[in-house]
């Protein structure tokens, strides 16, 4: 990191020393799950919902606007109190299904909104012809592809693009939500930058890559603002389901029309359509958009941008899962963990001469070589500057060795076994088989051995041994026991070689792995699995990982990655934390399992709905029937618009469940079933029963009903 500035240099020690996390509030934007202020402010949007055009789409509800519609007239035309409140709670049913919709909305236009501030007019310092050539200023909105700009610190990135000269510490936190900075530079998987962050040091050439209104902002609001949603194939064939079922209740109800007419106390046709609407699946007709835009919406909560619904559904079929290992189940850098002496070495020297030879070595493992000595050993650590007259070795990749030569002809070294064994027998040393045994346990276990030597007193010999591990991160093997217990296999992906691979992916608790892992082979994979009727889940953040993320059903690229891998895959992770993949795929299950819950629920109402209308309907003429009134209900009048407002209650007090969705647990389809049958299942008949008995009891109290 020399050739950085300091601040870069600070912004870059943060970073690593600092790894972003996610944020599990679920308020990074807008304000809390269920805002009372917001379904205030959401009413004149379900209003403006009840255009006969808009309701359509919801085939239930818009059998229920139509039920509103034809009791308005029939009170209109035979007016009485029972017939005036039956319409006006019909209509309160369609507003609040409305509601549901506007709220869930409505989160989405604040994100929007909260997104749209960080966009600005920003002045572009475009280069016009070349690296080399001359500055000209412009309005970010007239940038095009191709274009490149300068931008330097202090200064906003006028357009998303890839870095293509220098590096610099970057502000992401209007996007992200994080206040981290991070890198970003030349080359490699780290030069994707996004319009509208800022530059915090040194300066950048950037290369614009999205039209201007194309840009990842400009997705990132059209994504989250409920109204753009296109409905998903696992919800329009729910919408169907939930026709068919409106449809049968519908040619039931005409069925008991010539009944209703020869009982006579009561208007049979208002009646009938309240009949209808309760015994219609309106529970779920009016959350089921709601729960839809909610999964997205917990999505974007956690910094990750799905670019359809379609892909927060297939994220909760997933069967397997694809995940790199460097830097999502392992941390990436190889860490110093045990250091193994030869026979009549001390292990406390075997400590002191690694240390020795690792001041010199700036890679992530000779000082994680530094760190181990002194917090295992008990070694200050010491710097080049403490020993004069010394002369350091820095590790290069091709010595492959790092070092120190003393003043008094004390010399160590410490490196790649092949190196050192070499350098050894050039100093007239002659290395023991012991030390081969040490080096082939070291890679067996799946880690790097280094090898530490001396030369003292023109004595060339062998001291020990170094393992270096790829340390998998703690709690990932407990993340896999649950992946499993949802029936999802887990597939390491690895450059490294097989034996390597095999016990990093015995250490993790993965179910399979990949071993020297090629683009190619990654599609091959993901291809071999679909082909057996799996969706495969895969995370991936550079060029040769775009093809896979586009063959894989649900592909999550990083936003530090390159602009092939975001454009190929179907959701972006803004926090770039490969392990989100793992909290998606729950995120997704969690949306299938509100839908499933709430749909038990509404079929569930039923029961206590037909308890409470057909006794009060048929009571007068056949008596036997009010033996079913088992919740003795005032009267047949009361009975009948109790259970219409609980209707119409009920879908209210849901709309928090339905954002929210049903708490996620690990379970087997049939666990989840069962769970279902007994939670929501039971509740969906017990609840109706005592709601409608308290509103009964409110609604008695009014005279004339």
């Amino acid at each position: 990191m020399s050739n950085l500035s300091p601040d870069l240099e600070q912004s870059v020690a943060l970073e690593e020393a600092v790894p972003t996390q996610p944020d599990q509030s679920g308020s990074r934007i807008g304000a809390g799950l269920f805002d009372p202020k917001l379904l205030v402010s959401s009413l004149p949007d379900a209003v403006r919902k009840l255009d006969p055009r808009r309701m359509v789409k919801s085939p239930v509800m818009f059998v229920v606007e139509i039920g509103a519609v034809f009791t308005t007239v029939l009170a209109i035309t035979d007016p009485s109190s029972f017939s005036w409140w039956i319409a006006i709670w019909l209509w309160i049913t369609v507003i609040f299904a409305n509601l549901a919709e506007a709220v869930a909305e409505g989160r989405g236009r604040a994100q929007a909104a909260t997104l749209r501030a960080t966009k600005q007019e920003t002045p572009a310092r475009k280069l016009a012809g070349g690296l080399d050539a001359r500055e000209e200023v412009i309005s970010s909105s007239d940038l095009k592809l191709g274009d490149l700009v300068v931008v330097e610190a202090g200064e906003v990135i006028p357009g998303d693009g890839d870095v293509v000269e220098g590096v610099a510490s970057v502000d992401e936190s209007a996007i992200t939500g994080e206040s981290a900075p991070v890198i970003r530079e030349s080359g490699g998987d780290r030069s994707a930058v996004t319009g509208g962050t800022k530059v915090l040091s040194d300066r950048i050439v950037v290369k614009i890559t999205a039209k201007p209104g194309e840009s990842f902002v400009d997705r990132m609001i059209a994504m989250v603002e409920g109204a753009s949603r296109q409905k998903t194939p696992n919800e329009i064939a729910l919408n169907i389901l939930l026709a068919s079922l409106t449809i049968v209740f519908l040619l039931a109800v005409v069925t008991l029309q010539p009944f209703a007419d020869y009982s006579g106390e009561l208007q049979s046709m208002v009646v009938l359509v309240a009949l209808l609407v309760c015994l219609i699946p309106t529970t779920i007709g009016a959350l089921l958009s709601a729960i839809g835009i909610a999964g997205m919406d917990r999505l974007v909560q956690r910094n990750v941008l799905a670019m359809s619904g379609r892909a927060v559904e297939a994220a909760g079929d997933v069967n397997v899962l694809l995940l790199d290992k460097t830097g999502t189940i392992t941390f990436g850098n190889r860490q110093a963990v045990e250091l193994m002496p030869v026979d009549g070495v001390d292990e406390n020297a075997l400590a002191d001469a690694a240390q020795l030879a690792s001041l010199a070595d700036q890679t992530p493992e000779g000082r994680s070589v530094v760190v181990l000595a002194k917090q295992r050993y008990g070694l200050r650590e010491r710097h080049t500057g403490e020993l004069p007259g010394a002369t350091f070795v820095e590790f290069t990749a091709q010595t492959r060795m790092s070092g120190v030569d003393l003043a008094d002809g004390h010399q160590v070294r410490k490196g790649a076994a092949g190196a050192v064994l070499a350098w050894v027998r050039d100093h007239g040393g002659r290395p023991d088989i012991a030390v081969d045994a040490l080096v082939d346990g070291v890679a067996a276990a799946g880690g790097t051995p280094l090898v530490v030597a001396e030369l003292r007193d023109a004595e060339a010999r062998i001291l020990g041994v170094i393992h270096l591990a790829d340390v998998v991160k703690q709690g990932m093997r407990e993340r896999f026991d649950e992946l499993r217990a949802m029936g999802i296999r887990t597939v390491m992906v690895t450059g490294d070689n097989p034996v390597t691979a095999k016990a990093i992916a015995e250490q993790a608790g993965v179910d399979d792995f990949l071993a020297e892992a090629k683009p190619e082979d990654k599609m091959a994979l993901i291809k071999r699995e679909q082909a057996g009727g799996r969706l495969v889940a895969m995370t991936g953040d550079g060029t040769n990982d775009a093809p896979a993320l586009a063959q894989a059903d649900v592909g999550v690229a990083m936003n530090t990655g390159t602009s092939a891998a975001k454009e190929a895959g179907n959701m972006v992770d803004l926090d770039s934390d490969p392990t989100k993949l793992i909290e998606i795929v729950e995120i997704g299950k969690q949306l299938l399992i509100t839908r499933g819950a709430l749909t038990t629920f509404s079929i569930a109402n039923d029961v206590a709905k037909y308890f409470a209308i057909i006794p009060a309907m048929f009571a007068a003429v056949y008596p036997q029937l009010d033996t079913l009134n088992i919740m003795a209900l005032s009267s047949p009048r009361s009975a009948i618009l109790s259970a219409v407002i609980f209707n119409a209650l009920i879908i209210v007090a849901l709309i928090p469940l339905a954002l929210r969705g049903v708490r996620y647990r690990p379970l087997s389809a049939a666990a989840m079933l069962q769970r279902n049958a007994l939670v929501y299942g039971l509740g969906g008949i017990v609840v109706p029963f005592i709601g409608i008995k308290l509103v009964d009891l409110v609604v008695s109290a009014f005279p004339g009903l």
